[in-house]
Formats: structure tokens, sequence, C-alpha cells
């Protein structure tokens, strides 16, 4: 479902990615962990189409994305994507359930049907009793769980996850880490998680490694 061939990426000339070849299964989830600087958080956004490679194809259910323009991007980010950002990105001015149905609300779903699985996923990591709070009133962690949650809303057909558990104590860190897995396995989808937590990279299928020759399994 999801084919990288020779995937590269330069940054004011300096290659940072070159020749990254991946091959993904429906319900396979797989870890990347590799040194900082290496190029996993920049993998990630080349996978999102949130940056552009310099070489090599991405192909997802069969449709080359890699030089699509803008809007047929975001179409394919709204319909097919969940994206776990290490910053989070939780919208302000929205509460706790509504940045959770977001992704409902860009597909056309809203009242009942977006509430009710926004609300399902917040009670599944924890903060059910949090839906109409205000971001602000949330710790790093909590707003960690929200952006999780956020993720999986609209069953995407592919799910990144950078450093997830980068914020969360253990209990909550091993919550989540088996949400992840299990809505990617029961969904059919495809999951990568970047971690430099070994024993959060356990919990994927397979384990990869990223370094300055490659993605190596």
């Amino acid at each position: 479902m999801l084919e990288i061939h020779g995937l590269s990426r330069h940054f004011n000339g300096r290659p940072v990615l070159a020749g990254i070849n991946l091959s993904l299964s429906p319900g396979e989830y797989v870890a990347i962990v590799g040194e900082s600087g290496v190029g996993k958080s920049t993998l990630l956004n080349l996978i999102a189409g949130l940056d552009r490679p310099d070489g090599g194809t991405l192909v997802l259910d069969g449709c080359d994305y890699a030089g699509l323009d803008e809007d047929a991007l975001t179409r394919l980010r709204r319909d097919k994507l969940g994206f776990v950002f290490q910053a989070f990105h939780v919208l302000p001015h929205l509460t706790v359930r509504q940045n959770v149905a977001l992704p409902l609300w860009l597909q056309g779903v809203d009242g009942d049907a977006a509430d009710a699985p926004a609300q399902q996923l917040l009670d599944a990591v924890g903060l059910g009793d949090r839906a109409g709070s205000w971001p602000r009133e949330l710790s790093g962690g909590e707003m960690q769980r929200v952006a999780i949650a956020r993720a999986l809303v609209h069953r995407p057909r592919l799910v990144l996850a950078d450093e997830p558990t980068g914020n969360l104590d253990p209990a909550n860190g091993a919550r989540v880490l088996d949400l992840l897995a299990t809505r990617i396995r029961e969904a059919g989808a495809i999951g990568i998680l970047v971690t430099h937590s070994l024993e959060a990279a356990a919990t994927a299928d397979r384990v990869l490694r990223l370094d300055a020759t490659g993605l190596h399994g």
C-alpha cells in the first residue's frame, strides 16, 4: 500500500536523505530509530507530503503523490493521513473535543457523527473528562494525547507518529503506544513510528534504522 523508492532530500546542497527505499503492506506497523539529526523527522515530513523530495517516488494506494500540487496533497492528507506531531499543533481556539473532531469536520462530518468518535478516542487516551477543556488548561503530556486522538479519529490509511511518547510518563506512554498499534492493525492501515526509545520501537512489528547510508531492516 505504501511504496517508497529512491527518496532523497538535500538542504543547502547537503544530502540529508539519499536512496531511501521502503515497502509496507496494510496492517503493518514499523518503527524507525536513529541518531539525532540523521533525518528521521525529515523522512516523516516527506512521507506526509509536508515537504518535497528532491528525487524518488512516494506511492500510496497506487498513487504517486511526490509530484502532486498543493491542493491535491491537502486532499490526500485530509482523507488518508493521520500525523502525530512532536510539537502537538493543538489549536488554542478549539476545545479538546473539537480539536480531535477536526479531521472529521474537514471531511464534511459534523454533529454527533463527529463528536461521538472524538469522545471515544479521548476516553481511550484517558482524557474523556477533559473534552470541554481548552488547550491552555492542559499539560504538555495531555496535549500530546489529544494530538494522538486527533490523528486516529478519521481512521486514516497511513498513520505517522513523530516521538509520540516524548512528553508522556511511562504509564500513559504505554497506553498510547498500545492504542496506536491496535488501531493501525485493526483498521488494516499502515503505521510509521519515529522514536529514540527502544521500548517504544519494540511495540512495532519491525524496527528499521536510519543512518547516513539509508534505511536498514
